[in-house]
């Protein structure tokens, strides 16, 4: 389990997060909802080791993430798909998703079968270059990236962002396969509301570097929800 508490953040002297609380279980989709702006991507970058924090507590599996390096914390079964993908380019499909061998033992530097039945058009351009893939495409491949990395928490930062509705619905059942493995946490920042709202199985939103609404998706107030991302 995934838990945050009392997380602060700051850019210089500018407060980024303001005592976020959240809890991410395995088995479960955890959605953090908001405007641009509001901190969401600074919360994510504190949990993989991207930004430290200035106080609060990471706790993943009662592993206490202070001082732990991204790489540190990748090894701990931390997987990231980052805003923006952050594929290779000049690299091909094959060789981007080797990437995810880094913080993997020499026995388990191997691609999962699970991302090309989840993704075949992968398997289908291994010898393509990443930067001659649609946005979409490059899409799975980043999530087939962290895949490989085989987590046990896997944080994806606007998946659907400038991607075409049939490859969002290809990434929407990626993600519930994911989650009905079970033994994966799976902590989804969107703005595509319909898009979080069908996969949430708990929510956070936030405003202004705080948590300012959290629930279950049974218990979601959808109006209320909406005009907090709206206002």
């Amino acid at each position: 389990m995934l838990e945050v508490s009392d997380l602060d953040l700051h850019y210089g002297a500018a407060q980024a997060l303001r005592s976020v609380s959240m809890k991410a279980l395995p088995g479960r989709i955890t959605c953090v909802l908001g405007r641009n702006g509001v901190g969401k991507s600074s919360l994510l970058r504190a949990l993989v080791g991207q930004q430290p924090a200035s106080q609060g507590r990471i706790v993943w599996n009662g592993i206490d993430f202070a001082g732990l390096s991204a790489f540190e914390r990748a090894r701990r079964g931390v997987g990231y798909v980052p805003q923006g993908r952050e594929i290779f380019p000049l690299l091909t499909v094959e060789e981007n998703l080797k990437t995810g061998y880094a913080p993997l033992r020499r026995s388990e530097r191997s691609i999962p079968n699970d991302v090309f039945s989840l993704f075949p058009v992968l398997a289908d351009m291994l010898r393509r270059r990443g930067g001659d893939l649609s946005g979409g495409q490059q899409q799975q491949l980043a999530i087939g990236r962290a895949m490989v990395t085989r987590p046990t928490l896997l944080i994806l930062d606007e998946p659907t962002e400038g991607i075409q509705p049939s490859i969002i619905k290809d990434i929407g059942r990626a993600i519930e396969y994911l989650r009905d493995k079970g033994n994966i946490a799976i902590v989804l920042v969107e703005q595509y509301f319909d898009f979080a709202r069908k996969l949430a199985d708990d929510f956070y939103v936030m405003d202004r570097g705080q948590i300012v609404m959290s629930g279950t998706r049974e218990s979601m107030a959808e109006d209320e929800v909406r005009r907090s991302m709206s206002i």
